[in-house]
C-alpha cells in the first residue's frame, strides 16, 4: 500500500496504468508543464521515493534515467537531482508521419554499427564487396535470410530465399513479374501506399475489397477473385499498415484456401511479424505454392539497412522475379548485404530487434494513456490507427496538425479505392526521444479535443 505522504506532484499509481517507472516520469512531466515543479526544485532522493511510493529502487532509478532522457531532470552530485531548466528546441516538426524503428534504450547502435562493419572488412574480400552481386544474394546472404524467416517457417532451404534491396523492391518486382499491364491486383481498401505507386507507375489497377475489424473478408475477397480475375492479391497481415490490424490464423487460413480455388498468388508483405505479439503463422504457411513473402529489416532494426528476403519456393518463379528485380534494381549494394547477415549471424540483429521491440511498446503505453479513448492501436508494432471524431476530416486535421509543428498521416494516402475512412495514422518511433514523442500527442490529444478552425497559410 503506498504512503499517504506523496509529494504534491505525484499522483498515486494506476495498477493498470502500464509500467510504473512511465507513470512517474509521466508525472514529472506534466507537474513541470502545469507549474507544480519549476526548474531548480529538489527532488527526493531515489530510496525517499521508493520508500514512499512502496516501489522497488530500480523502479524510481528508471524513472529518474527515463526523466533525464526527456532533459527534465539534472544531477547536482552529492547535492542531489533538481528539475532542470527547459531546453530551447529548435526542430520544427515533431515527425508522427514516418514508420520508423524506434531507438531502443540500451542498445549502442554507434558501437554495433563499428563492431559489424570491422567483422564485415576483417572477414571479407574488399573487391567482393565493391562489385556486381547478379544473384539475388551471395550463399552467406541467402542462408542469412533462411535463419532471419525461421521463426515464421521453421527451418528453410536457402536457395528458395532471394535478397532484395528493401521490400519496395520486392513489391514492384513481383509486380512486374507476375502480372500484365491492365491486370487488376486486389487490396484492402487502406493499404501501403508503396503498392499504389508502383501499380500506377507499372500500369496495373489496384481494385479495393470489404474488410471488418479482422482484416480482408474472405468471402468478399471470393467474390473480387471471380469478378475481376486479378494478376496478384497484396496483402500486408500482421500489425497492417495502415489500420494496425493483425488477421486471425483462422482467417489467414481462409484466404488461403480461396487464392487456391481462385488459383490467384498472394504477395505477402510482412514487415512487422517479428514485431508483434504472437503473431499467428504466416498465410505462406497455408498456401506455399501460392504465397509469395516479403521481409524486411528496415521496419524491424533500422531504414537504413535496405534489405529485404523473399521466399520464393518454385525455381521458375524465382528466376522471373530476379529477371523483373534487375530491370530496375540490380542489386543490394554487397557492403549493405555483408553488415546485415553479419548481424543476423552474430546475433546482433536479434538484440537490437529485441530492443526495438520493448521501445515500441513502451510507447504504445504512452499512446494509450494521453490518447486514452481515441487510441486503437495494437500493443506493439510502429504505428497507430486514429479515427477522428465527425467535427474533424484526415486532410483537415492534419493541416491544423501541420500548423501545430506536428505532422501525421492522413486516411487519404493509403486508400486504395475512391473513398477512405476518416483516420490518420500515428507513427510512434521516427521521434527520437520519449518526451518529445510525448509533447507530440499531448498537442495532438488536445487538438482532437476542439473543434477545427479556418487555418490559412501565411503570405509574405
Amino acid at each position: 500500500m503506498q504512503n499517504d505522504d506523496l509529494p504534491a506532484w505525484l499522483p498515486r499509481l494506476a495498477v493498470r496504468g502500464g509500467p510504473r517507472f512511465l507513470q512517474i516520469a509521466n508525472a514529472l512531466q506534466a507537474a513541470m508543464a502545469d507549474g507544480s515543479l519549476k526548474p531548480g526544485d529538489r527532488l527526493p532522493t531515489q530510496r525517499q521515493l521508493a520508500a514512499q511510493l512502496d516501489v522497488d529502487l530500480t523502479t524510481i532509478t528508471r524513472a529518474y534515467d527515463e526523466a533525464r532522457r526527456r532533459n527534465l531532470l539534472e544531477g547536482r552530485g552529492a547535492r542531489g537531482t533538481y528539475v532542470a531548466a527547459p531546453k530551447v528546441e529548435l526542430t520544427a516538426i515533431l515527425d508522427l508521419s514516418m514508420n520508423t524503428p524506434p531507438p531502443p534504450d540500451g542498445v549502442d547502435f554507434d558501437d554495433m554499427l563499428n563492431q559489424g562493419l570491422a567483422q564485415v572488412l576483417m572477414r571479407s574480400d574488399t573487391d567482393l564487396l565493391m562489385t556486381y552481386h547478379l544473384g539475388g544474394g551471395s550463399d552467406a546472404d541467402r542462408k542469412a535470410g533462411a535463419k532471419w524467416l525461421e521463426p515464421m517457417f521453421g527451418h528453410l532451404d536457402a536457395g528458395q530465399v532471394v535478397v532484395c534491396p528493401g521490400a519496395q523492391a520486392a513489391i514492384a518486382a513481383l509486380i512486374l513479374a507476375l502480372t500484365e499491364p491492365g491486370d487488376v491486383i486486389l487490396a484492402e481498401p487502406a493499404s501501403y501506399p508503396g503498392l499504389r505507386a508502383a501499380a500506377i507507375q507499372f500500369g496495373r489497377r489496384i481494385v479495393a475489397v470489404e474488410t471488418d475489424k479482422h482484416g480482408i473478408v474472405p468471402e468478399m475477397l471470393e467474390q473480387a477473385c471471380r469478378q475481376h480475375k486479378p494478376g496478384l492479391i497484396y496483402l500486408n497481415p500482421t500489425l497492417q499498415n495502415p489500420t494496425a490490424i493483425t488477421i486471425s490464423e483462422r482467417r489467414r487460413k481462409e484466404i488461403a484456401s480461396t487464392a487456391k480455388r481462385c488459383n490467384v498468388r498472394v504477395v505477402e508483405d510482412d514487415p512487422y511479424w517479428l514485431l508483434a505479439d504472437s503473431a499467428p503463422s504466416p498465410i505462406a504457411t497455408f498456401a506455399p505454392d501460392q504465397v509469395y513473402y516479403i521481409s524486411t529489416l528496415s521496419k524491424c532494426l533500422t531504414p537504413g539497412l535496405r534489405v529485404a528476403f523473399v521466399l520464393i519456393r518454385d525455381p521458375g518463379e524465382r528466376e522471373r522475379f530476379l529477371v523483373a528485380l534487375r530491370s530496375f534494381a540490380l542489386m543490394v549494394a554487397p557492403l549493405t548485404a555483408a553488415l546485415a547477415t553479419q548481424w543476423i549471424f552474430d546475433g546482433s540483429a536479434a538484440r537490437l530487434m529485441e530492443g526495438v521491440r520493448k521501445e515500441a511498446r513502451l510507447r504504445h503505453w504512452m499512446a494509450r494513456d494521453i490518447l486514452a479513448g481515441r487510441y486503437s492501436g495494437a500493443g506493439d508494432g510502429l504505428h497507430v490507427w486514429l479515427e477522428l471524431p465527425g467535427y474533424w476530416s484526415s486532410s483537415q486535421l492534419a493541416r491544423a496538425a501541420e500548423s501545430e509543428g506536428i505532422a501525421v498521416t492522413p486516411a487519404e494516402a493509403f486508400a486504395t479505392g475512391s473513398g477512405s475512412v476518416n483516420a490518420v495514422r500515428i507513427s510512434l518511433g521516427s521521434i527520437k526521444d520519449r518526451g518529445r514523442l510525448q509533447a507530440g500527442l499531448q498537442r495532438l490529444s488536445h487538438l482532437l479535443a476542439r473543434r477545427p478552425e479556418s487555418f490559412s497559410a501565411a503570405v509574405v
